[in-house]
């Protein structure tokens, strides 16, 4: 995976038994001390957290071992549930590879990361137009945020990849992989391999 030749920098982790890939939102309930105290640096210093994928482990209790690869989430609305814990709503923004993870006192784990490459904005190829009809289909059943997308969007190799990637019932390794991967069209490549 290319990454940016910058200096690394630190940032928190929210390990999760889910992928988050650029773009896509995802909805948080937080209660752990570590987690409310990175929520908080975060909104201080206006950043994100990197989520995660887990690898062996729990969400809660005990820090679990999580992937390399992960997406920066920025806290795009919170607020408080029902049953009082604090809610998030973060979307994800730049993939990113962490190194030298340690562990501080109250468990948050903190990474060293690089930040991944971003992605040219490149045209879908021919050998893809099935993927951009899938996608089609797919946010005419299910609507939300990305079925308002402009029509452009389908033209733009890495939109689709990602989407496909967030919406297509993969299993949490397969996304992985593909987060991992370097450069739209060979995302969209290996999509259409595990294709049913």
């Amino acid at each position: 995976m290319s990454e940016d030749t910058a200096a690394s920098e630190p940032l928190g982790l929210f390990p999760l038994h889910t992928v988050l890939v650029p773009g896509a939102a995802l909805g948080l309930r937080v209660f752990e001390r570590r987690y409310l105290d990175l929520v908080r640096d975060c909104g201080r210093q206006g950043r994100g957290f990197g989520v995660c994928l887990i690898i062996d482990g729990n969400e809660a209790g005990a820090p679990a071992t999580a992937a390399a690869y992960g997406t920066e989430a920025v806290i795009e609305d919170f607020g408080t549930g029902d049953d009082g814990l604090l809610t998030l709503r973060v979307r994800g923004v730049r993939r990113f590879h962490a190194e030298r993870v340690r562990v501080r006192d109250n468990g948050l784990q903190v990474a060293e990361v690089h930040w991944c490459v971003p992605e040219p904005n490149e045209v879908v190829r021919p050998e893809h137009s099935l993927l951009v009809t899938l996608l089609e289909h797919l946010l005419e059943q299910i609507g939300g945020e990305h079925a308002k997308a402009p029509r452009s969007c389908m033209d733009d190799a890495a939109w689709v990849g990602w989407r496909l990637t967030e919406l297509l019932p993969l299993s949490s390794t397969q996304r992985q992989a593909l987060l991992q991967m370097d450069g739209p069209h060979q995302r969209l490549d290996h999509l259409l391999t595990v294709l049913p």
